[in-house]
């Protein structure tokens, strides 16, 4: 099976939900974002998003770890119901990322991903180049992160 025969160009699938609390915010960027208004409630009021909030890098690892769950239960249920599951993997990379609004703690961000395009490589017959948006959106209905990845797929 192929992600172009399991999913349709267009077809917006949601991953999973996470929320983000002070402490993981201040855990995640104590580690790899050490900057004030990641990590100092106090600080980050005299910054400009007012309050403490997650590093970028947080909201996109947020998507893979949904997204990394959303895709070991759909091979479960495809193996479960007879099918074969795609083989993805690796990524040869991401475009076009925007950190659209700040994730504050307390936040809910729920993850989506759209198949744009799966096409055959010429240069290297039997693997597939599929194209996804993905995207993030708080329990506002706004669009925290956004951007394109590439995933290969053999076929």
């Amino acid at each position: 099976m192929r992600m172009a025969e399991l999913y349709t160009v267009g077809q917006r699938v949601e991953t999973g939900t996470l929320e983000f609390t002070a402490e993981d915010i201040v855990r995640f960027a104590t580690k790899f974002d050490p900057q004030p208004f990641h990590m100092d409630p106090e600080a980050a009021k005299n910054y400009v998003f007012g309050a403490l909030c997650a590093s970028g890098w947080h909201t996109s690892a947020g998507w893979m770890k949904t997204f990394l769950a959303y895709w070991a239960k759909e091979c479960r249920r495809l193996i479960a119901e007879g099918h074969q599951p795609p083989k993805l993997g690796p990524s040869p990379g991401f475009s076009k990322l925007q950190w659209l609004r700040p994730v504050f703690a307390g936040d809910t961000i729920t993850y989506y991903v759209t198949l744009l395009d799966s096409r055959e490589l010429a240069s290297r017959p039997g693997l597939l180049l599929n194209t996804a948006l993905n995207e993030g959106v708080n329990q506002n209905g706004d669009t925290v992160i956004r951007f394109e990845s590439k995933l290969l797929e053999f076929a």
